[in-house]
């Protein structure tokens, strides 16, 4: 009896701890639980993330435009300075991998990248698709084959910039208002002109040609190209390529530029071939930066076009606020180009000058 007693009285004990180890087990796990659903449910905000951005080329004025106009933006919106890290990736896509992978390795929440071969973004986007980072691209359009592998995907990867085929199209109807009377200075009935692409195998440079071309064509023009050749959105060398066109071809009638550094080398290389810009050929350029729309003012460059860097510092700045608070993000925000010459070329001149007086302020404030 006394054993059958022990017995029980044993079973109970050990069924009453292996109740309370279980409660206290399940208490901890609900516990655990509880805690990682807080920290899941809690919200990142601008000052807890960290952002990386990569330039293809710090040396480029415009992308030094837009990362400084970025960076302002980003700290405006409550983005700790120290947290944002933006790197030069100097024209070198192994570079610019590296950059990438060290910048994921540090933790970072998004990454915003101007990539330095828009036909290689493929390695870019699956770096960071493989970290769960969400990726922007801004101002180098990747290819349409890469940007529809976004979509089929519903990747978290977006591109911000603007349409180069409109930018081609405006340099083109620059030319076209001119009238083919002022621009055909030899009277054959057919525009010569100078192409000077911004590099191999870049989208933007791609279409701008393309297009510039083709709107002189759609408005029933004959074109004839006397020389073609790649600036890499260079002022030296698109002087020295202008330079060795005109040797050969000094009957051109306008140079077509995809940007205004190039332009502004093309203008050295008018000067040098004892040209008049502006009575003997034209030059257009794009990106409407403040020396170039100087010298439309001036009468040497017919005309360009404004990529409106402000604009898309601000859509990446939205973009990046709508990835923290994981809203729905599309993969193409383009933006607006302006045409410039010399009827508003003062007005784009003015909103340049006041954006860089802004920073220059803000420069001395955060000194002070």
């Amino acid at each position: 009896m006394r054993r059958k007693l022990f017995t029980l009285l044993t079973v109970s004990v050990m069924t009453i701890a292996i109740l309370t180890g279980c409660a206290k087990e399940n208490s901890e796990i609900s516990e655990a639980a509880s805690v990682a659903s807080s920290e899941e449910e809690k919200e990142l905000t601008p000052a807890d993330m960290k952002v990386g951005v990569c330039i293809h080329k710090f040396s480029d004025t415009y992308m030094s435009l837009f990362k400084n106009e970025l960076e302002k933006d980003l700290i405006e919106a409550g983005f700790n300075k120290d947290n944002i890290k933006i790197v030069n990736s100097a024209v070198s896509h192994g570079y610019e991998m590296l950059q990438i992978r060290k910048l994921i390795e540090e933790g970072v929440d998004i990454l915003i990248v101007n990539p330095v071969n828009t036909s290689m973004t493929e390695e870019v986007t699956d770096l960071a698709i493989e970290a769960g980072i969400p990726l922007i691209y801004v101002n180098r359009e990747p290819l349409a084959a890469e940007e529809l592998r976004w979509e089929k995907n519903n990747w978290k990867v977006t591109y911000i910039g603007c349409d180069a085929r409109h930018a081609g199209i405006i340099q083109g109807k620059i030319i076209t208002d001119l009238g083919m009377d002022v621009v055909d200075k030899n009277g054959d009935g057919v525009v010569q002109y100078i192409m000077i692409e911004g590099e191999r195998n870049n989208t933007d440079a791609f279409f701008r040609t393309k297009f510039s071309v083709s709107t002189l064509e759609k408005a029933g023009w004959r074109v004839a190209c006397l020389a073609d050749s790649y600036g890499n959105w260079d002022k030296n060398i698109a002087e020295y390529a202008v330079n060795k066109a005109l040797e050969e071809h000094p009957n051109a009638e306008v140079i077509f530029c995809n940007n205004d550094s190039m332009a502004l080398g093309a203008l050295v290389a008018v000067d040098n071939a004892g040209l008049i810009p502006g009575e003997d050929l034209y030059i257009v350029g794009a990106d409407a930066f403040e020396s170039a729309l100087e010298e439309i003012l001036n009468g040497k460059i017919a005309g360009t076009v404004f990529n409106d860097y402000v604009q898309q510092a601000r859509l990446t700045t939205g973009a990046v606020l709508s990835y923290m608070k994981k809203q729905n993000v599309e993969h193409y925000y383009g933006c607006d180009y302006v045409k410039v010459t010399k009827e508003n070329a003062e007005s784009i001149l003015d909103i340049i000058r006041d954006d860089s007086e802004d920073e220059e302020e803000n420069v001395e404030s955060s000194a002070n």
